[in-house]
């Protein structure tokens, strides 16, 4: 089957993506640094081959068939080849139109293969939830009670499960917890607004996202925690949604540019210093939203780094190993790697270390560990290696699928290392209640 122009999604036409793809000068510069390529060797699995084919099916040369969407699904979009490429290809533009070709045509010609095929039940998760996440926080209390009443002990243990995705979801589940009120107790819900206590210097949004809203609470109420500590009142608008990343790299970049607009228009009317992002996915996705949105988008370790008052906060000593795990999204695309390590600087008496293979993606990716498992797995390997090596007593990462990804595998290993967010562990040093 050989793809048509009308088979390329709206923003990214066949001229312009062939346009981009022909940036591309083929010097190799990108291979070393492509997980799936360190691990099939494959040329077809490296950025320059992925770029080549993208070429050749836009320009009919080539069809886009069954293989053609096997390489483009291999592929992390980890983007440590856009990081590095002297040409500056906009790699994740191309792989992201890619996929968004591959989808229409499967949807234009049922059975030809060329898009990932979805469970009906993802699918409805992803449109019923994903995309309405206030829905998620309905499902809290429940997945409390099947935490604290042993049934998920007891389905860990008799693995009834089996080896389906729905078992690979469970074991990532961490200890789920509950937003906090501005008085630092738990409470339902997210309030919509968290005051400044002390010297009042600005006013910050902050981005729940969809599953860091469910499984991430401890992170975002740190953020909360200290923010407030540091004299920012902190908004949390109720209207806002997903970033929309899963689904941009899923190739629906229709509902991707629906959720970009409904988050600012949540976010506006707000006079606000800056919209804060505890998870660096996420904060990509923002940050590539349209200008008038994404201007504000930053990592909430980077802004704490330039933040004021810290003079007016005591930070107990913390006389532990501190291993640091660099996402790629905050390493190649937010090109923010340092500002975790400078936060926790802060802490007294901790032994700073950034994990071996930092350059590496660990193999979460989003929904990647679940559509690529066995890639997953070998890039997951050498990460609980290098954790191990690390001699470290903490974990500490940005983004919170690469957190769940690693803790889950370190859980099962047995291992007491503790993953958490760079602001939980500054959090706690600050006072947190836990």
């Amino acid at each position: 089957m050989i793809t048509k122009p009308a088979d390329l999604p709206p923003d990214f036409s066949s001229a312009s993506l062939l346009a981009e793809a022909n940036r591309c000068v083929a010097c190799g510069l990108c291979l070393p640094h492509c997980p799936t390529y360190r691990i099939t060797l494959s040329e077809a699995d490296s950025p320059r081959g992925r770029i080549a084919l993208i070429s050749g099916v836009a320009s009919e040369r080539i069809p886009m068939n069954a293989r053609f969407a096997l390489h483009m699904d291999r592929c992390l979009t980890c983007r440590a080849c856009e990081a590095v490429c002297p040409n500056h290809v906009a790699y994740g533009q191309l792989i992201d139109s890619a996929r968004a070709a591959m989808t229409q045509s499967s949807s234009a010609r049922p059975g030809q293969g060329t898009g990932m095929q979805k469970s009906a039940l993802r699918t409805l998760a992803e449109k019923e939830f994903i995309t309405k996440p206030a829905r998620l926080d309905a499902l809290r209390p429940l997945l409390r009670l099947y935490q604290t009443s042993g049934l998920q002990a007891w389905v860990r243990k008799s693995r009834m499960l089996g080896k389906t995705k729905l078992a690979v979801l469970e074991a990532q589940l961490p200890l789920i917890d509950t937003p906090c009120s501005a008085s630092n107790k738990t409470a339902a819900s997210w309030q919509t607004i968290y005051p400044a206590s002390g010297n009042a210097r600005g006013e910050v949004g902050l981005f729940l996202g969809c599953v860091a809203r469910l499984a991430d609470v401890t992170t975002l109420n740190a953020a909360i925690f200290v923010l407030n500590r540091l004299g920012y009142t902190v908004h949390v608008p109720p209207a806002q949604t997903c970033c929309g990343a899963l689904h941009r790299h899923g190739g629906d970049l229709h509902t991707a540019a629906q959720l970009a607009r409904e988050n600012a228009a949540a976010f506006a009317g707000l006079n606000l210093h800056a919209i804060i992002s505890t998870a660096s996915g996420c904060g990509v996705q923002l940050a590539e939203a349209p200008p008038d949105f994404s201007a504000k988008i930053v990592d909430i370790s980077a802004f704490l780094q330039q933040a004021e008052g810290w003079n007016d906060v005591k930070i107990s000593p913390l006389p532990h190993k501190i291993a640091v795990h660099e996402p790629c999204s905050l390493r190649n695309v937010l090109r923010g790697a340092a500002h975790p390590y400078a936060l926790l600087a802060r802490i007294p008496g901790a032994c700073i270390v950034p994990l071996a293979g930092n350059d590496q993606c660990c193999g979460a990716a989003g929904t990647y560990f679940l559509d690529q498992p066995e890639m997953a797995k070998a890039l997951l390997d050498d990460k609980m290696i290098a954790v191990n090596e690390s001699g470290g007593h903490y974990l500490a990462t940005a983004n919170i699928g690469c957190a769940l990804h690693l803790a889950s595998a370190l859980r099962q290993a047995g291992s007491e290392i503790e993953v958490l967010h760079p602001v939980t562990l500054l959090a706690r040093q600050m006072g947190m209640p836990s």
